[in-house]
């Protein structure tokens, strides 16, 4: 019998795995998907443990930050992560950046433990869980029974992981596994889903997904197809802006792909009324007032800044709140063929679920791919501001003849979400990327100063 006989496909008790806390305290913390990096990791509690199949472990972990501060000022108690452990008896020269160390005692002493999505065959168990309905433990396998998953599709990880891990099977399906979990219905799942019932084929629909009902009932992971020889919005930009060539059709027709979204959306799920303005600026001034106190190169901006909001407040109410993507850019859009697809409906995944799954003016969508334009073009050197203005202009254009209203007409609303966005990535870089601070830095500059 091995060490890992103990493990049962059901929950397993918390405590059999309180030896692995010393070896995930040091681990979490280096992963990209982490939010806590600028706090220290005072705590580390396992909240479930479900083998998935023998030699893998399926669990979800607390890391408290002992109510340090997180940037923005709010104090945080924690967060829950996602993890799919692998353990072997003997450890592997594959395993690379995958491994995580050595368990010293407990009911794992002298195991070798690694992330398992980082391990094909574990890859290939998980898929052919996912193909079947069923559960183990805690965690429900479904699916879109009109769907059906083929066998044997050979997985790869995609390397550019940010706040969640995805692998590929076969280039026929993708698979996202959320690493920080909140309570409720992931809007990655959710939204598709909606769309999908509306006959929207600008986003890949869901196939299967993974939850679970304990400690809180949550979305764990969504198997979507893939776009085989798609390109991301960023990499054509940048190939674009590198050729020397011009990419306003390529943004015209991305403004009109984003109208189509926004209206599925508005026909999926229910649409506000307008004049919520009051409450939203009062909303971005409070987190330009946190974002200021975590980053003082903001400080001498503030007041600029602050009046984009107050004019926000007497503005065009502009069009109805309703369901938006919530964190649109170049990255999170695809280009297959002379198609615009619109991918990662999670929203920013730095707030609440609660809030991104909550209607919004769909003008904050557009600017956040106004404010893309901008920093793909700051990627070269000169940087090239016509190429970004000249983007942002058929970007609207198209839009507006799809959407029956022009965005550049919403001068005030515009205008205060392009600062509320400059003003999140000023404190997204701070914590991820200081040496691309000086890109929202300069947007915070002019929106501040000149008032565009």
């Amino acid at each position: 019998m091995t060490k890992t006989a103990f493990l049962r496909p059901r929950s397993a008790p918390a405590e059999s795995l309180e030896s692995l806390a010393g070896l995930l305290r040091e681990w979490l913390p280096l992963q990209r998907w982490f939010a806590g990096k600028d706090r220290p990791v005072t705590d580390l509690g396992v909240l479930s443990t479900t083998e998935l199949f023998p030699g893998c472990l399926h669990v979800l972990v607390h890391a408290g930050h002992g109510g340090v501060p997180a940037p923005g000022g709010a104090t945080s108690a924690g967060d829950c992560y996602q993890l799919l452990l692998g353990v072997r008896e003997r450890p592997s020269p594959r395993l690379g950046k995958a491994l995580i160390g050595t368990v010293r005692d407990g009911l794992l002493a002298g195991l070798t433990v690694y992330d398992a999505l980082q391990d094909p065959r574990a890859a290939q168990l998980l898929l052919e869980r996912l193909r079947r309905p069923g559960t183990a433990g805690p965690l429900h396998f479904e699916g879109d029974p009109a769907q059906e998953v083929p066998s044997g599709l050979v997985p790869r990880t995609l390397n550019a992981e940010q706040s969640n891990s995805s692998l590929v099977y076969g280039d026929e399906y993708i698979l996202k596994v959320f690493r920080r979990i909140q309570p409720g219905v992931n809007p990655d799942l959710e939204v598709p889903g909606a769309l999908a019932r509306q006959g929207c084929h600008r986003v890949p629909a869901p196939v299967a997904w993974l939850r679970t009902t304990h400690p809180f009932k949550a979305t764990l992971g969504v198997l979507q197809p893939y776009l085989r020889n798609a390109a991301d919005g960023w990499t054509l930009a940048l190939d674009a802006l590198a050729a020397g060539d011009d990419f306003t059709a390529q943004a015209h027709a991305l403004g009109r792909a984003t109208a189509d979204v926004h209206l599925a959306l508005s026909s999926a799920f229910p649409v506000g009324t307008p004049g919520e303005n009051g409450r939203t600026a009062a909303a971005m001034t409070e987190r330009l007032t946190a974002a200021a106190h975590a980053v003082p190169a903001l400080q001498p901006y503030v007041p600029g800044l602050r009046s984009a909001f107050a004019a926000l407040a007497t503005c065009d109410a502009g069009p109805p709140a309703q369901r938006i993507h919530g964190d649109l850019h170049l990255g999170q859009v695809l280009r297959a063929g002379r198609e615009w697809f619109v991918i990662d409906f999670e929203g920013e995944p730095s707030r609440p679920l609660s809030e991104r799954r909550s209607a919004h003016s769909p003008v904050r969508d557009i600017a956040g791919m106004l404010r893309s334009f901008d920093y793909a073009a700051r990627q070269r050197r000169p940087w090239r501001p016509e190429w970004a203005r000249r983007c942002r202009e058929a970007y609207c254009a198209g839009y507006a003849a799809r959407a029956g209203w022009d965005p550049r007409k919403k001068h005030g609303l515009l205008r205060a979400y392009e600062t509320d966005r400059a003003v999140y990535e000023v404190l997204y870089e701070a914590r991820h990327r200081p040496d691309w601070l000086p890109v929202p830095m300069a947007a915070i500059e002019r929106l501040a100063v000149r008032g565009d």
